[in-house]
């Protein structure tokens, strides 16, 4: 016969044959924990006498709880012993349970709040996050049909069931009546959603503040099912969004910033052969503002305007000087690194080696010959990759011939040789770029060394498939079917690292000597002006170029073969590996 007692939970003696080996998750030993401070045991454990001492036949979970909550004494129910019944209460008492639904717990949660129970106190109960409690009240949002089969434990995961709640009843009715399942059959709860998602802008997108959003008819809704601790808010006000958002930018643009459209992919539109920095900006470089037109937020852009060029003068016979009259185009094949690659790679180069000029260790000689070099340079008017003028070249040579004397300051000398490289040297891909003497200035300072990781989708995106692949091979990363997996691989096994692109090195490879080799530059003739070296007749005075000894023309660099074709392709080999650091 049973018999109700009162004990002292610490007392109980664990059965050592329990059936529940494998202990439960903590977070339902912290609920069982919770609902005993709340409401107490309301299943009273069952014990059985053994040997002078009460055995636990069910109720080890509740015996441990109550110990934690620090209860002194307990009730518990005293059965008869019988082996092979106890054996099967405490199986059965494990094992035919059945858990509520959500939505009996939130018609349980429903009747406790008319009660007088607030979502605070159900939640400390429960040992549930006021925002779970909350995010079952969504389902109260619900059209009743809908409903009546999420009880039956028929439930869309929490992405469908926000977008669901997020429509009007009326909608969510419209839609089950074209999606309703036939029977035997589960609901599509992912095509309900589908038709009844509306596009959020998050909250964290927002400049502008509540004046404008009230403005524009902004309102901002809670997400519930957003990560803890995050402001989960969003609108599905997309169009007074984005006015609210524009209008915020008009009036809080920088100087020297200007506006740009977006294209439908989010991108920025710059004006007209404008040129997208990739590096640091320079003195007279814009920055561009936007709104991206998929999230809403406002994003930059640094993008550079050239100078007009002036129209090329005619040469004999009226055409362009130096231009013959029956070239073939060359067969073009997909190059292994794309025209913003190229672009790419001379921006972080030459921001790599400006950086190395002002850092790097450089004895003297090593300058002085550094210095030819950059005056050596195509670029020499100067057009510099630093985007400053000539009045900052004349600044910084004034700063060593105070009052009319050369400065016996070495420290001062070096500094602003320093400076006076890095407005000149340049290896970006416009008017600004010395050549392949900047490379090989590069390659004798260390400036590789300075070069940022390249494994991102950015740039990894402007190569070929076989160039992705080759350089995965060299790192050791796996190589997939396709090429964006490759990439992603590459950019996840760079993440802590750096990943230097062979050919962006500033080594000369071996092609790139051979190419110098062959070139050959065009020569002044004394009273006749420059050769072309295709020929041996002078074109500077008829196309009115008329340059003096010592003066650089654009094929004066013994070093520049041209533009490069699009079947170089051994540039990543030479090149040697990519720098990497872990």
């Amino acid at each position: 016969m049973a018999e109700l007692r009162s004990v002292d939970p610490s007392s109980l003696v664990p059965n050592p044959d329990n059936p529940r080996r494998t202990p439960v998750p903590p977070v339902m030993d912290e609920q069982l924990l919770a609902s005993i401070n709340a409401v107490g045991i309301l299943q009273l454990p069952l014990v059985r006498e053994k040997e002078g001492r009460l055995e636990i036949i069910d109720g080890h979970r509740r015996r441990n709880a109550a110990i934690a909550a620090g209860l002194v004494t307990i009730h518990v129910v005293v059965c008869d012993a019988d082996d092979t019944a106890d054996a099967m209460r405490s199986v059965s008492a494990n094992l035919i349970r059945a858990s509520m639904t959500s939505v009996d717990i939130w018609r349980a949660t429903a009747t406790l709040e008319a009660q007088g129970w607030t979502e605070q106190a159900i939640a400390d109960a429960l040992a549930l996050p006021v925002r779970t409690i909350k995010r079952l009240k969504l389902l109260a949002h619900l059209h009743p049909a809908m409903l009546d089969v999420m009880a039956t434990g028929n439930m869309p995961n929490e992405d469908q069931l926000r977008t669901i709640a997020a429509a009007s009843r009326d909608e969510q009715a419209q839609v089950w009546k074209k999606y309703r399942p036939r029977k035997g059959h589960d609901v599509a709860w992912y095509e309900i959603a589908r038709a009844l998602s509306k596009r959020r802008i998050p909250f964290s997108a927002a400049k502008f503040d509540d004046a404008l959003a009230q403005g524009y008819g902004v309102v901002w809704e809670d997400d519930l099912f957003a990560p803890a601790g995050e402001d989960g808010r969003y609108t599905i006000n997309v169009e007074g969004f984005f006015g609210a958002q524009q209008e915020w930018l008009q009036d809080n643009l920088p100087e020297r910033g200007t506006l740009l459209p977006s294209d439908e992919y989010g991108r920025a539109q710059l004006p007209k052969k404008a040129e997208h920095v990739y590096g640091k900006p320079g003195k007279h470089d814009l920055v561009g503002h936007y709104l991206d037109s998929h999230s809403g937020e406002v994003r930059t852009i640094v993008y550079r305007v050239p100078e007009p060029k002036k129209p090329a003068k005619a040469g004999k016979g009226g055409e362009a000087a130096g231009v013959a009259d029956d070239i073939t185009p060359p067969t073009r094949t997909r190059p292994e690194v794309t025209q913003k690659g190229s672009a790419m790679i001379g921006d972080l180069r030459t921001d790599a080696l400006h950086q190395a000029l002002r850092e790097a260790t450089i004895d003297d000689s090593t300058l002085l010959a550094l210095l030819v070099l950059a005056l050596g340079g195509k670029n020499v008017t100067v057009s510099s990759g630093a985007g400053v003028d000539g009045y900052d070249r004349q600044r910084v040579a004034a700063g060593i011939a105070e009052g009319g004397v050369l400065t016996s300051d070495q420290d001062a000398v070096r500094a602003a040789a320093r400076s006076m490289l890095t407005i000149t040297l340049s290896c970006r891909d416009n008017r600004s770029n010395s050549g392949p003497l900047a490379r090989v200035a590069g390659d004798a300072i260390g400036a590789s060394l300075y070069l940022p990781n390249m494994a991102t989708e950015e740039f990894l995106s402007c190569l070929s498939k076989a160039a992705v692949e080759r350089a995965a091979a060299t790192e050791d990363v796996r190589v997939e079917a396709r090429a964006k997996d490759t990439r992603a691989r590459l950019i996840e096994r760079f993440k802590s690292g750096i990943y230097v692109y062979p050919a962006a090195v500033f080594k000369l490879t071996a092609k790139d000597l051979a190419r110098a080799k062959d070139a050959e530059p065009r020569r002044y003739v004394a009273g006749a002006g420059w050769s072309d070296p295709e020929s041996d007749d002078p074109v500077g005075d008829e196309a009115g170029e008329d340059r003096q000894p010592g003066e650089m023309g654009d094929g004066a660099d013994a070093f520049d073969a041209g533009p490069r074709t699009d079947t170089d392709d051994g540039d990543a080999g030479d090149a040697g590996g990519a720098i990497a650091a872990e």
